[in-house]
């Protein structure tokens, strides 16, 4: 399962990316994840290659298990 986070560096969004690639590495050990700093206010999940979490979609960073709960 390959997982990327995509984050805006700009406004320091990186911290949040880090605690939940952390998060889905103790959920899911098999996971291939990384991180990826991009621009204009993102804060994206992808799994294989499908957006399964948007900041812009949702106006807000995920909750604790909530990305995980996404994944399964």
């Amino acid at each position: 399962m390959n997982v990327s986070i995509l984050y805006w560096g700009m406004w320091n969004y990186k911290p949040q990316a880090v605690s939940l690639m952390d998060e889905i590495k103790e959920g899911f050990a098999e996971a291939n994840v990384e991180i990826i700093e991009g621009s204009g206010g993102v804060f994206e999940v992808t799994v294989d290659d499908s957006i399964i979490y948007s900041k812009k979609e949702t106006g807000r960073f995920p909750e604790k298990g909530e990305v995980i709960s996404l994944m399964k």
